[in-house]
């Protein structure tokens, strides 16, 4: 699998958590081969608990299945 489908399958187990509560995840790009460009949509877009899903929830499962993704940017 290519990193890209990688991280998307990671994206892919979170996502129903993140729908649940209006939002979304979408990989928009990678950088380098260690950054993953993640864009959040909808009411998790302007949560001021972003930062605590992405640390808590999406961080350890990507360090956990792509060890290469050192660095998370969310737009």
């Amino acid at each position: 699998m290519t990193l890209e489908e990688r991280i998307n399958a990671v994206l892919d187990k979170i996502r129903p958590y993140i729908q649940m509560h209006g939002g979304d995840v979408y990989l928009s790009e990678t950088r380098n081969g260690d950054s993953a460009i993640l864009k959040f949509e909808g009411s998790c877009a302007q949560c001021q608990l972003l930062t605590v899903t992405v640390n808590r929830v999406v961080k350890p499962m990507l360090a956990e299945e792509v060890p290469e993704i050192t660095k998370i940017i969310f737009e």
